[in-house]
């Protein structure tokens, strides 16, 4: 991380900082960033980042994607964008989703990171800290970060609003928790293997678990060149070989790309649950991000739900309200989500045919919208028609009945 610039005058308060960010990932970023933004007539508030220092807390480099018109604020420093995709069943039927005026955008994180950098240094009441935090205690008002520096001294920091981005150590409980674990390869082929101009969302050609599903995905960034990720929704993360085994049956046996050089490898883990996540922790203290919501369940998309709840911070604080993050996505988005997670997990429903057969007759407009929670009851109506409507019922009568229990795995 580039070393801080000195702090500005604080707050005329008994508080060190009006707003405390921790975390200097997707959400904390975003956050500092909108809250910082030039606007006429608003004072901009003092803020502390607090980024961990290098070592296992920081998270590597990683790449975001999300869909939205052209024109957005990232627009920038995109790595690619597409204006189609494709979706591939099993026996490689396609199905071919144009989504102008819209466009599947993929963003790394480090042009992200300098681009944020860069504007909120500039600004005058941003500082950024190193610090490993412990944790955070009310005030009532305010709140106090405890933490330590990177040569192990303790560091308290007192705030007006405290806004913290870091995943919760175990995932709160839930009726059903699966997991989206996958690796990417960056690869560069010998010949032309990829079209630039489409993106497979989801490639079904691949070996499916007894439950869950997995996929093919390929964000082409030329003809010769792209990220190719193998993804698993399942119980439990394969090991390095079975990722790589997995890998390579998926670019040699299914996209036959002939010899390539990896030059990059990308490989994560996300929670796609069930569980409730408090926005609010405290008087003064709330959750964003992954850590308050906005993870889609279905999907585990997350970059565009952090954009909306950080607009929403940024205006609430701006006009004098309280702060407090939004839900991520409607009531009944997270219900329908929570049905088709358990539909997954016991086997009720087809990964493949669910996903392909919802993309084939709804459209891709539609779908988008609706893995985005912006559409309406009735749409949702519709969409929950062409399911496979009786696991589905079955799945919805059935959960009201389970417990919500803590996730068992280490």
């Amino acid at each position: 991380m580039p070393p801080s610039h000195p702090r500005t005058p604080g707050p005329r308060a008994a508080y060190d900082t009006e707003i405390a960010v921790i975390g200097a990932g997707a959400a904390g970023l975003s956050l500092a960033h909108r809250l910082c933004a030039p606007a006429p007539g608003r004072r901009t508030p003092d803020v502390t980042l607090l980024d961990a220092p290098p070592g296992p807390l920081r998270p590597p480099e990683r790449t975001w994607c999300f869909w939205e018109g052209p024109g957005g604020a990232y627009d920038d420093v995109l790595t690619a964008s597409w204006d189609r995709l494709r979706l591939r069943g099993r026996t490689g039927d396609e199905v071919r989703c144009p989504l102008a005026p819209s466009r599947y955008k993929m963003l790394r994180s480090t042009d992200f990171e300098r681009m944020v950098y860069e504007r909120i240094d500039a600004a005058p009441g941003v500082r950024r800290v190193a610090a490993t935090v412990d944790g955070v205690d009310d005030l009532r008002p305010g709140a106090v970060v405890r933490g330590r520096d990177p040569a192990g001294a303790p560091l308290r920091l007192r705030a007006r609003w405290v806004f913290d981005s870091r995943p919760p150590p175990v995932p709160p409980p839930s009726r059903t928790l699966l997991l989206q674990h996958f690796r990417g390869w960056f690869v560069r082929t010998e010949a032309a293997c990829f079209d630039p101009a489409v993106a497979d969302l989801m490639d079904f050609r691949t070996p499916q678990p007894p439950h869950g599903l997995s996929f093919g995905y390929v964000l082409p960034l030329g003809t010769r060149e792209a990220l190719v990720e193998y993804t698993e929704f399942s119980a439990r993360p394969l090991d390095d070989e079975g990722y790589d085994r997995a890998l390579r049956h998926y670019t040699a046996k299914v996209l036959e790309l002939g010899a390539f050089e990896v030059t990059g490898v990308e490989q994560g883990v996300i929670p796609m649950t069930d569980a409730r996540f408090p926005r609010r922790t405290g008087s003064s203290a709330f959750r964003i991000g992954t850590a308050g919501g906005a993870t889609r369940p279905s999907t585990g998309y997350t970059f565009a739900a952090v954009q909306r709840q950080s607009r929403a911070v940024a205006d609430a604080w701006a006009r004098g309200r309280l702060p407090q993050p939004p839900p991520a996505y409607p009531a009944r988005s997270r219900a329908m989500d929570g049905v088709l997670l358990r539909a997954l997990a016991t086997g009720r429903v087809d990964g493949s045919r669910f996903f392909t057969g919802l993309f084939r007759e709804v459209g891709p407009e539609r779908m988008l919208r609706f893995l985005d929670g912006r559409t309406s009851w009735p749409e949702d109506f519709a969409v929950g028609l062409r399911t496979p409507v009786l696991p589905m019922l079955r799945t919805a009568v059935e959960l009201p009945w389970l417990r919500r229990r803590p996730d068992p795995r280490p």
